[in-house]
């Protein structure tokens, strides 16, 4: 009774979670979840639906079919979310086609081709501030916008700013619930981005969770190593970006819909892509953990009760070796009420 009482537990919550779309890679992740005291989430494509859509775009030193034409042309080619919505805009503004060449992601500004033999950047207003082709005029429109919780990239060349591309990604339906599960559990949030600080507050003010913005990759990891360091973080993402964060934390978990990198640098993975699920898989693991517990307290207790009865002469050999594998039928049923367990009712 003793032997299986663990095994049998952590096969019925493995099982129970599969059922639902919350996987885990083994025990050992069950452990760490049920342990869980901060949760990390990425924005884009965790708390938010991961598909942005152009809403404004802001001519500088040339045209608005000029601004997407330039834009399309540094991002073809690109899986990022942002990358698809200006390729999707462009598309449908009638943008002409202009080869690239030498492309390549610039990971936390923005990317990079050489186009019509000059070298051309989509990235962000901080990147484009770095390279000095932002005006007063140019902030200013960057900042109104960031205000309204939209992402600026900036569209430019070596020495001109072309314009201003504005997107916007709302956040998931159940994202602001599953904050609120997570707190009625327990443990605190926060939300890691690379976005600006007035686009991070904007989002998460409507999601009632704290958040650190600005963020480059690395920069990510060192916010869940301080954070390690004073508690047990689960760090959920789906993002190549995000795939060092993963590894970082106590327990990884992907989004379903993220990428290969994520999925397979993640301890856990929520099938569904319901953020909800984030507070089911800890309340899973609790339950895994409490029934553990009981388990090891029947087999022991049983054969503590019977090892004292036998001893004193109260009970016979045959009746303590059938009590013992009773007490195996108890662990087994157990375990098995794992199974009926649902993890998406709060309580």
């Amino acid at each position: 009774a003793l032997v299986i009482s663990v095994p049998a537990s952590i096969a019925s919550a493995l099982s129970s979670g599969a059922r639902r779309g919350l996987l885990m890679k083994g025990g050992a992740v069950i452990e760490a979840a049920a342990a869980t005291t901060h949760v990390a989430f990425d924005k884009t494509g965790t708390l938010t639906h991961g598909r942005p859509r152009v809403t404004d775009v802001v001519p500088i030193s040339g045209s608005e079919t000029e601004v997407l034409t330039l834009a399309a042309a540094v991002e073809a080619g690109s899986s990022h979310p942002l990358a698809e919505a200006i390729l999707s805009r462009a598309e449908a503004a009638g943008a002409p086609f202009l080869a690239a060449t030498a492309a390549k992601a610039l990971p936390g500004k923005g990317a990079e081709a050489v186009v019509e033999g000059e070298t051309a950047w989509v990235g962000s207003p901080r990147f484009a501030e770095e390279r000095g082709v932002l005006d007063d005029h140019a902030r200013g429109a960057v900042v109104g916008m960031e205000d309204e919780g939209k992402t600026v990239v900036a569209v430019f060349r070596r020495s001109r700013l072309v314009g201003l591309v504005a997107l916007r990604d709302g956040p998931r339906e159940d994202a602001a619930r599953a904050v609120q599960q997570l707190k009625a559990l327990g443990i605190a949030s926060v939300m890691l981005t690379g976005d600006n600080r007035r686009t991070a507050a904007a989002i998460s003010a409507g999601l009632g969770i704290e958040h650190r913005a600005e963020l480059m990759p690395e920069d990510k990891v060192a916010a869940i190593r301080e954070m390690t360091a004073t508690g047990h973080v689960m760090m959920v993402g789906d993002g190549i970006n995000d795939a060092p964060a993963l590894a970082t934390a106590h327990i990884g978990v992907a989004m379903g819909s993220g990428t290969d990198v994520a999925l397979e640098t993640a301890d856990a993975a929520i099938l569904r892509n319901r953020v909800t699920d984030v507070a089911g898989k800890i309340r899973l693991a609790r339950a895994a953990m409490a029934n553990i517990r009981q388990n090891v307290a029947i087999a022991l207790g049983l054969k503590a009760v019977f090892l004292v009865t036998t001893i004193l002469g109260i009970t016979g050999l045959w009746i303590a070796i059938l009590a013992d594998t009773g007490a195996t039928v108890l662990v087994t049923l157990n375990a098995l009420r794992l199974l009926a367990f649902n993890p998406e009712r709060p309580g």
